[in-house]
């Protein structure tokens, strides 16, 4: 067996040779095995171990257990110690081996995947962990991509691949790889593969996605490679039969790997805090003990040595009838015992009960959010889980929280909205008055009918998903209307769409989601995009096939921001183009002014609804203009020196003079609730990041839907800087600009203004004017990160970060959005969450504090990574400021009750020590000492801290203020634990001292003596059961008749028990005990007066607060108790769930900005045609489905509907706050006409 490896050399570049295993194995390269568990067999118990006495209490207890197992020192049993801890680390070693054993399980899924590897002249089935580097593994449709590989050979003509890589960067659109042509020659031919003897130079691994630098040698050849001609791992293999590639990274050599970081070991700011705590009580008992043993040496010299006859040495000690030794000898010897006999007795301080309690504490919450059925989505049968049971009070402490956005924000879906075709808007449903209405899913007693879709069933190529309310366009385009004609041509046209035929359906592959939306439209509408080849586009207009001659595309970039395809029918030349609205305006002719005026007006109205827009135009052009125009282009193309430049131009020349067609809006469409979410998080003080893959446009215009970004906003930054001096410079600019702002607003504040006695900050008066805030954005490209990410400039992106109120890095890679979490987790000393659904996510997640991950479309590497998964972001809502909060609120409760009542519990010993010669003997019965946290005092806290809430989840979400304390750490802190340890101090005092002087010189009725030790422990024990128990009472917000049991139930059962114990039939040395102290008057006197002394302060100290300087909460829980007895009412009527957002922000041509440059000559030069070969040649391929999930049941209306009229008739509408539907209850006020015409009034 070999022990040890051979230490790997650091690589600077990679050397690969095809075929030849032996070459490629003497580099020690990483095979594709994967490994993201803690754990292995051999290292879990050390490990675990280690971890596990991290936690300086467990580390404690073990010193604790140490001294016990010595008989000379300890007055306890060993295992009065050795038990609880066992327990506590056996517990959670349990724990921690079931997380870990069902992430070895997916990795066993992933590592045992099987992929065809070409071994020996022969395609053998392998398993993923088996791969080498240097293997050509052959790859079938929809498969994953084992490792990074190069790509040699497709199915597909040209040696083109398509490859859908979601889990990389988010992106579900599908990109476009191309194989060398020489390696394309090589086919399926397996004998020509493995023949395959290239060498291959290239970079050591990295975890950039988005570059690859080598090069191939091969037959005399040299080639240059790169990232176009590789599939990384994670990527799947789409609308390709086959294809082959060649492994140059594996396993954690891997760009997925290489961008996924670490299993960290997570823990909770309150557990460090209690790290903190315990160090603090370990000094205090130091120095307790201390003065036990120098107050035990002093007596022993002055006092002890004169009752030796009663109360002899030990044998061992000098002095002692068996030892020689004076005095000072033996005082000093048992002065040594006695401090680690006080260290046993005082170690109650911080009983091992506590960190037990802990784990049940959060194992329930962690139960209560599985089981909460406010954050179960019903359409894909996905509760929230907690997949963590150490980290909920974290939740409710968090300050910053980094999403993603594709699929996280979003739910990567575009449909076509609205349009403006020749002056006129469509999209909206509108009466026979003109008057717009709402789009109504349900009929509700026939006040309302139900707004039908328009029918388009006389479209054989129509979609069932497809849904349009607004006639009037469907009969525009039955009608013949030149205009709308020639605008659905454009869109039937002017694209990079391919068609597909699968099953007889015709589907569309786009490399955006946006022109598949635009694409769709129009072939519902009855302009159907049929076919394609590198030099026509054959669409079917209302059942009339037609074929237009493409003569040239004008393809997207980021600068041009629009699109153009130079069409030939019928010898009709024209120039179709879309783009973003300005740059269209731009270059339209002069007749167009006041069509561009009414365009204008409505593409307003499309923005203020937060739909993503661009403008649509063509242009005539003759045969003489084109033939000349057409060298000048051809000429650009051909440009060895600044061949973009040229081309730019050229296309700038033609793309002039335009005529004015119409506008698109389509929408992006959010996931439900993202909006009101984001606001009602933000508005809690949690400040928000968007790390996206995607680009610089598309992030914005998402940023504004979902109310990120606001019109209010005094400026949004953009950092785009290409060098480390532009980057620095623009940070430095925009940092002295917002201090700049704050300067100028407040010299404003600050001016005297009087009229009429009043002034601004003057002495007359102070007046309260609502002025807006100084709200910054920035968004930082993915380039610009990587320069501002640098150590020397790190520190101004923190500033400059925090100095705004939203934060939007686009084009990052997985390992940016880690590095940025990071960075803000470590500057700011905050609590961070990261949440996101795709594999591209899993590093920010293992890096946060709190990792989210969302059931989505991206597969499942997220949530597999994540502490907490949910199926929507709005669900994040619910877990932070509820179930976060709550845990928070419970936990800090349950801290400040622990240490109070165990601190009342163990210093009534160190006051006892004065009366005892610090002789470390015990106040108590030992099974007290033993039962007092386990049995006697542990229902109540338990229940108060699971079940506790000082408002209920519809407040809590209503007003996120109550947040605040969370973020404060104000609830649980040094502060407030030396509180709680002050009172437990005071506590202690009260409740030795009253007993001791009731019962020094007490007396039973029946003349016997109550001024024994047994009979004081037993009384200050009782006395201490009930006041801890009461005490707990008070902190409960919530009762329940769990509470009540928990409560009254521990008292009671203590006294049951005790009397019980000390009853003659057992034999006890504390026989007789319980009957003689609870039967005399003096207990019972005691116990009144101290529960009065400990419990009236606190209910007046409270009173006081609440009464004169309440807090939100105080306020809150008022109102709840006023508003208890109204029953909210139910949904009676939903509207169309809609995603769109009000927002005075252009949010336009967000379409251009999602496209990506390159298509258009991929599409002229043919090498994306499919082959038109029989079907009998090649395997069909199976696309990706888009399944559509369907409303879920509604409730019953006509139960709902009939216990909800007002007294006066009028009609109530309640805005459910947790859903995007307008809730209303029938009953018109009044009809304006009883046939057609229903008017309510809605109180929102």
């Amino acid at each position: 067996m070999q022990f040890w490896k051979k230490e790997k050399p650091i690589e600077i570049e990679r050397h690969i040779k095809g075929s030849d295993p032996a070459y490629n194995t003497q580099f020690l390269y990483a095979n594709n095995y994967i490994c993201t568990s803690k754990y292995s067999i051999i290292s879990f118990l050390p490990k675990n171990i280690f971890e596990q006495f991290r936690r300086i209490a467990n580390f404690y207890f073990l010193c604790l257990l140490i001294l016990q197992v010595i008989p000379a020192i300890s007055s306890l049993p060993w295992y009065t110690t050795a038990v609880p801890l066992v327990s506590v680390l056996g517990i959670s070693a349990i724990k921690d081996l079931i997380d870990d054993v069902q992430r070895h399980r997916n990795d066993a899924l992933v590592n045992n995947r099987k992929s065809w590897v070409l071994r020996e002249g022969k395609l053998v089935e392998e398993r993923w962990h088996k791969v080498v580097v240097g293997d050509i593994i052959k790859m079938e449709n929809n498969q994953f991509v084992a490792a990074d590989l190069l790509l040699l050979s497709t199915s597909e003509p040209h040696s083109l691949c398509y490859i859908e890589t979601a889990e990389l960067d988010g992106e579900t659109n599908l990109k476009v790889k191309q194989a060398l042509p020489d390696t394309a020659e090589l086919g399926d031919d397996i004998t020509q593969l493995s023949k395959f003897d290239a060498v291959i130079q290239c970079e050591a691994p990295n975890n950039n996605l988005s570059k690859f630098e080598g090069n191939l040698t091969w037959r005399g050849q040299k080639y240059s490679l790169d990232n176009e001609k590789m599939l990384l791992r994670g990527c799947v293999l789409r609308n390709t039969q086959w294809c082959y590639g060649l492994v140059i990274f594996a396993g954690k050599d891997t760009k997925l790997m290489m961008n996924s970081g670490k299993t960290v070991f997570k823990r909770t700011h309150i557990d460090r805090l209690m790290n903190l705590i315990i160090i603090g009580i370990f000094i205090l008992l130091l120095v307790m003990c201390l003065t036990m043993t120098v107050s035990v040496g002093i007596w022993e010299t002055l006092v002890g040595t004169k009752f030796t006859v009663y109360l002899p040495w030990e044998s061992f000690v000098p002095g002692s009838a068996g030892k020689s030794g004076n005095v000072t000898e033996g005082a000093t010897t048992i002065a040594l015992l006695i401090f680690f006999s006080y260290i046993i007795i005082f170690n109650t301080v911080v009983p091992i009960s506590l960190y037990v309690s802990v784990e049940m504490i959060r194992l329930a919450n962690s139960f209560l959010i599985n089981w909460d059925n406010k954050m179960y989505y019903e359409k894909t049968n996905t509760p929230a889980k907690a997949r963590t049971t150490t980290l909920n009070e974290e939740l409710g402490q968090i300050e910053y929280i980094f999403t993603d956005k594709t699929g996280t924000l979003t739910q990567n879906i575009m449909t076509f909205n609205k349009c403006s075709i020749d002056g006129k808007s469509y999209g909206d449903v509108v009466d026979e008055y003109g008057n717009p209405m709402d789009i109504t899913e349900i009929i509700i007693k026939d006040f309302e009918k139900q707004t039908v879709k328009v029918d388009l069933a006389d479209n054989p190529f129509a979609e069932e998903s497809f849904e349009f309310f607004d006639q009037r366009l469907l009969d525009a385009v039955h009608s013949n209307k030149p205009l709308v004609h020639e605008f659905f041509k454009i869109l039937a046209l002017c694209h990079t769409v391919m068609p597909e035929i699968k099953d007889g359906v015709l589907e569309y592959q786009a490399q955006s989601p946006d022109e598949g939306a635009l694409v769709s439209a129009a072939r519902n509408f009855g302009f159907v995009f049929k076919s394609r080849t590198p030099n026509t586009i054959t669409i079917d207009v209302n059942g009339k096939e037609e074929v237009f001659d493409l003569l040239c595309i004008l393809d997207f970039n980021n600068v041009r921001k629009r699109m153009s395809v130079i069409v030939r029918k019928n010898g009709k030349i024209q120039l179709l183009c879309k783009g973003a609205d300005n740059v269209i305006f731009e270059r339209l002719d002069e007749s167009c002014v006041d069509a561009q005026e009414i365009v204008t007006h409505h593409l307003n109205e499309f923005a203020n609804d937060g739909l993503r827009t661009l403008c649509l135009a063509s242009k005539d052009i003759s045969e003489s203009y084109w033939n000349t125009w057409k060298a000048k282009h051809h000429e650009a193309s051909v440009s060895m020196n600044n061949r973009d430049e040229n081309l730019a131009n050229v296309y700038e020349e033609i793309e002039q003079n335009l005529i004015l067609v119409g506008a698109t809006a389509i929408e992006d469409k959010l996931q439900d609730g993202v909006p009101d979410t984001i606001a009602n998080l933000a508005a809690a003080g949690i400040k928000i990041w968007v790390l996206t893959g995607d680009k610089q446009e598309t992030a914005i215009n998402i940023g504004y839907s979902c109310r990120l970004l606001t019109d209010e906003m005094e400026d949004v930054f953009i950092v785009d800087g290409e060098t480390q001096e532009e980057v620095k410079k623009q940070m430095t600019e925009y940092l002295q600009a917002i201090k700049d702002h704050k300067m100028e607003r407040q010299n404003e504040e600050n001016v005297q203004m009087s009229n009429g006695g009043v002034s601004f900050n003057g002495s007359a008066a102070e007046l309260n004017v609502d002025m807006p805030g100084l709200d910054f954005a920035l968004v930082i490209n993915g380039h610009s990160l990587y320069h501002a990410l640098r150590p020397d400039q790190e520190n101004l992106l923190v500033e400059l970060g925090c100095s705004c109120k939203a934060i939007i890095c686009c084009r990052v890679t997985p390992l940016q959005k880690a590095l940025v979490v990071d960075l803000i987790k470590k500057s700011k000393n905050s609590v961070t969450l990261s949440i996101g659904d795709g594999a591209n996510d899993v590093s920010m997640i293992k890096t946060a504090h709190i990792g989210v991950g969302i059931s989505g479309q991206e597969g499942m590497q997220a949530v597999l990574a994540s502490d907490y998964s949910v199926a929507q972001f709005r669900y994040l809502e619910r877990l932070l400021l509820v179930h976060g909060r709550w845990s928070y609120f419970r936990m800090c409760k349950f801290l400040k009750y622990f240490f109070y009542k165990n601190f009342a519990f163990t210093l009534c010993h160190l006051w006892f020590a004065f009366f005892c010669g610090f002789s470390a003997q015990s106040l108590y019965d030992p099974y007290f000492v033993s039962f007092y946290n386990v049995f006697y005092t542990s229902m109540p806290v338990l229940i108060l801290a699971c079940f506790d809430q000082d408002v209920n989840d519809y407040y809590s979400i209503r007003y996120p203020k109550l947040y605040t304390p969370g973020l404060l750490d104000s609830m649980f802190n040094k502060k407030m634990f030396a509180f709680s340890a002050g009172e437990g101090i005071f506590t202690s005092i009260v409740l030795f001292f009253i007993p001791y002087f009731a019962f020094k010189y007490g007396v039973h009725y029946d003349g016997t003596d109550l001024s024994d030790h047994q009979s004081l422990g037993c009384a200050v024990a009782s006395t201490l059961v009930v006041a801890v128990n009461l005490r707990c009472a008070l902190d409960m917000s919530y009762w329940t008749a769990f509470h009540h049991v928990a409560i009254w139930g521990s008292i009671i059962y203590y006294f049951c028990f005790i009397i019980a114990m000390y009853a003659s039939s057992f034999n006890y040395t504390y026989e007789g005990v319980a009957y003689q102290v609870f039967s005399s008057a003096q207990f019972w006197f005691t116990l009144l007066l101290t529960c009065t002394i400990l419990l009236v302060p606190v209910i007046a100290y409270r009173y006081y607060n609440l009464d004169v300087h309440p807090t939100l909460t105080d306020r809150i829980r008022l109102k709840q108790r006023l508003t208890k007895s109204k029953s909210r009412s139910k949904d009676l009527h939903l509207r169309r769930a809609s995603t769109l957002r009000r927002s005075t922000r252009s949010l336009r041509s967000g379409y251009a900005f999602a496209h990506q440059e390159g298509f258009g000559e991929l599409i002229t030069s043919g090498l994306n045609m499919r082959s038109r070969a029989e079907k009998s040649e090649q395997k069909a391929v199976e696309l990706t489905k888009v399944k559509k999930i369907e409303n879920p049941p509604l409730p019953n209306y006509d139960d709902l509907y009939k216990d909800n009229r007002n007294s006066n008739g009028a009609l109530n509408t309640v805005s459910n706050e947790n859903s995007s539907a307008t809730v209303i209850v029938e009953n018109p006020t009044h009809y304006h006409d009883p046939d057609k015409h229903v008017m309510f009034c809605e109180k929102l």
